[in-house]
């Protein structure tokens, strides 16, 4: 089972995510493994992970890892478990400052292919990043653009989708 929580910055998507991903848990007597893709670049991003760090259960595992989730996803050991990506547009970002675009498509292929062949129940939390105004930057402006196609790719791969706003989530498949 695979599901997609969206919504904007501090909309209680990671908090919908993790009850989803715990009760999923619960209901199969699975680990629940959080998979970070966050790096701590300035204070304010080493306050977030810090603040995501103090909302979870101590007893989940932990992976961190901002570029290769695929590997995660297909590792034997987590084939019976529920991963939880925390977050999508943070690996995307991570992907995209690599200035590579041959890894860019290799590391996003990987992960599409290894969201169909994995076991594990999957909860990938995102951030909506579409209702804003377009950016002046290029790089924004990419961001933006890979953002939305990878949110389509995942709703079309996911059995489930919901939209978190005000932290009401709204269920769209």
């Amino acid at each position: 089972m695979k599901h997609l929580v969206i919504g904007g910055v501090r909309s209680g998507k990671s908090a919908h995510g993790q009850e989803l991903a715990q009760t999923l848990a619960d209901a199969e007597s699975r680990e629940v493994v959080y998979l970070a893709t966050a790096q701590a670049l300035d204070k304010g991003m080493l306050d977030r992970i810090e603040k995501h760090q103090n909302s979870r259960p101590e007893h989940w595992l932990l992976v961190e890892e901002s570029i290769d989730i695929a590997s995660i996803l297909l590792a034997p050991e987590n084939q019976n478990k529920v991963i939880l990506i925390e977050c999508m547009t943070l690996w995307l970002t991570n992907l995209i400052c690599l200035e590579d675009d041959e890894a860019f498509n290799r590391h996003k292929s990987a992960f599409i292919s290894a969201i169909e062949q994995t076991q594990a129940k999957l909860v990938c939390i995102s951030s909506e990043v579409g209702a804003g105004i377009m950016p002046m930057n290029a790089m924004a402006r990419r961001f933006g653009d890979e953002a939305g196609l990878l949110n389509q790719e995942l709703a079309r791969l996911s059995e489930q989708v919901e939209l978190v706003c005000a932290g009401l989530p709204l269920k769209l498949k």
